[in-house]
């Protein structure tokens, strides 16, 4: 499979042995949304619910960080998820939180492929196709959750970066006021503003009024109007490590390999007083 699979493949894949589908649906720090009540109350079918939000390390106060292997194992056997399965995941997020469910996938080398639905479940349910309610109980699976060396970068990492003779370009995924410091953080505490020397391309200007990424030249228009240059490293970030997996995997789709993510990304780096932050455009 390729990063992104459309509605239409998925339909003509459904009930293949081999497949597994992930509900991957997150919110932002006080949106009025309950993911697991929307997928009990429809699905698509066949899918298992990732519970992204608890999918982290329990001894890390930064909210969202990546799991320990042992955790990551247990949740994907318990959801069912082979060492040969092809899994797709999809969100009903604005926030397209699909990509941090592939991006974990991917890193933790679980299943065979892994692939993000193009659209999600809105594509899905404007298009008709066929939703159902409940909460599915999968027979365990026997995946091995590994996490793969050299694709997530740290806080010492970033703050390295900024004393490099040639550092690797920072981009953030946040929206613009939340970038420029004018929009207050969602989490409380937290300081407003971001990296110094990093760019601004908010994610949700990767996608198409039906909730598709965009592709091609549009999308590489986006980066580099951004200030991306395609010959140099990338380090994406965002709020907690979640639209900054869109970029990743938007420039992926372009071909771009030397793309690593912060995972602790704004929580971790604004809520410590000792980093330096910056506020105003790129």
């Amino acid at each position: 499979m390729t990063i992104f699979v459309s509605t239409q493949w998925l339909a003509g894949e459904l009930g293949q042995h081999d497949l597994r589908i992930l509900d991957a649906s997150l919110f932002l720090p006080g949106t009025p949304r309950d993911p697991l009540g929307e997928f009990q109350a429809g699905h698509i079918p066949g899918a298992a619910y990732l519970d992204l939000p608890s999918l982290n390390d329990p001894d890390d106060p930064t909210p969202g960080m990546l799991p320990p292997d042992a955790l990551m194992t247990q949740r994907c056997q318990a959801l069912g998820l082979n060492t040969d399965s092809r899994i797709v995941v999809y969100d009903n997020s604005p926030t397209h939180s699909a990509a941090r469910g592939w991006w974990m996938m991917r890193l933790y080398g679980v299943g065979a492929s892994v692939a993000i639905l193009d659209g999600g479940l809105p594509k899905w349910v404007a298009e008709g196709r066929p939703t159902q309610s409940g909460m599915p109980t999968p027979a365990p699976g026997n995946a091995i959750a590994r996490r793969a060396p050299g694709q997530v970068r740290d806080k010492a990492d970033l703050r390295t970066n900024l004393d490099a003779p040639a550092p690797e370009q920072v981009l953030d995924a946040r929206g613009a006021g939340r970038f420029t410091g004018e929009e207050a953080e969602p989490r409380p505490g937290m300081a407003s503003g971001h990296i110094p020397g990093s760019l601004n391309l908010p994610s949700s200007a990767m996608f198409a009024p039906d909730h598709s990424m965009k592709s091609g030249e549009e999308l590489r228009a986006l980066f580099v109007d951004a200030g991306v240059d395609f010959d140099r490293p990338v380090i994406t970030t965002c709020g907690s490590g979640v639209t900054a997996a869109i970029l990743l995997s938007g420039l992926e789709s372009l071909g771009k390999t030397d793309v690593t993510l912060y995972d602790g990304s704004w929580s971790e780096w604004g809520i410590d007083p000792a980093t330096p932050k910056a506020t105003g455009p790129a």
